[in-house]
């Protein structure tokens, strides 16, 4: 593109957040800056590069045929600056970056008592908001664990990973206050049959529990509610699912919102099969940390016995009783 140039790794890193979520809040929010310092290295990097990377609209971010020349590029550089970093740093010098997906709920019980297992390791939480994403995230070395549905996950990337199960952890219903079912203690299948449930569709993010969803609600008659705008934080994702109007699918330990209800489901009781995974090959304190908290909160809480009456798909079954 240009004779000889040097060009800060950061400026990469934020030119390929903003490329894979064309989109600059999402990006700032994935990067943990602010939007405006990220616009100003955007600006800085075409500066630097003599080439307008993005075409910006009130509506849309989208790459100019420069922008995609460069990203393949961008990816390939920073996947060697990882790759550098880690062979010569010590792995206990360096935050190991654990990917909660959404926090208050399992993985974020897990990562607090792996602080306290070792607390001279520095064990830095994120909220990638689905192991589809995460996983690809992982695998660039931009995080180290995540935890979420490993068996929805495309092979040739899984293949990558090691896994340990987590939990068996069951699901449940997320309903407005008004809706015909709120009253209900627990909610049987087959009261859902013909209802529309919203699980994620549309989010690039969340593919393998979009699958889940549905693989379960084939079997119940249950609609698939269209896609909603991506939410990013409690309060957009309030505002976008009140808008929507339709029951949301999650688990048990989902914090409930303001102006809805959470109902677990049954008859059978459908599960979310949660498990850690982490780039083969790993070498962290941190890790250990972590899947020693795994095996004791699971053992003293019954995560991974699954209840007799549960529907879970045989893909889940078989890595679920698989450990690395």
């Amino acid at each position: 593109m240009v004779a000889a140039f040097h060009v800060d790794p950061r400026l990469l890193g934020g030119f390929v957040a903003v490329a894979e979520e064309l989109h600059f809040t999402r990006a700032a929010a994935r990067l943990y800056v602010a939007q405006q310092a990220l616009s100003r290295d955007i600006r800085r990097l075409e500066r630097e590069l003599g080439r307008e990377l993005f075409v910006r609209t009130t509506r849309q971010v989208t790459l100019t045929p420069d922008g995609e020349r460069l990203l393949p590029y961008a990816r390939r550089v920073l996947d060697a600056h990882a790759a550098l970093g880690a062979a010569f740093v010590d792995p206990a010098d360096r935050p190991l970056l654990v990917d909660l997906n959404t926090d208050g709920m399992t993985a974020a019980r897990v990562l607090a008592r792996a602080r306290e297992l070792a607390p001279e390791c520095e064990l830095m939480a994120r909220f990638e908001s689905g192991l589809t994403w995460a996983a690809g995230e992982v695998l660039a070395g931009r995080l180290d664990v995540s935890f979420g549905r490993a068996a929805g996950l495309d092979p040739a990337v899984l293949a990558q990973l090691s896994v340990q199960p987590v939990r068996y952890e069951p699901m449940a219903l997320l309903l407005p206050h008004g809706h015909r079912l709120a009253g209900c203690e627990e909610i049987a299948m087959s009261d859902l049959t013909g209802e529309t449930v919203y699980a994620g569709a549309g989010n690039a993010r969340t593919l393998e529990w979009t699958d889940l969803a549905t693989r379960l609600f084939a079997e119940w008659g249950v609609v698939l509610a269209p896609p909603a705008p991506l939410a990013v934080g409690v309060a957009e994702f309030q505002r976008v699912m009140a808008k929507n109007g339709a029951p949301v699918l999650t688990v048990v330990g989902f914090p409930c919102l303001p102006g809805t209800v959470l109902r677990p489901l049954v008859g059978p009781m459908p599960l979310s099969p949660l498990l850690m995974v982490w780039r083969r090959g790993l070498d962290h304190p941190g890790l250990a940390a972590l899947r020693a908290a795994v095996a004791e909160l699971a053992g003293v809480e019954g995560w991974m016995v699954r209840p007799r009456t549960s529907w879970l798909p045989d893909a889940d079954v078989s890595l679920m009783g698989h450990c690395s």
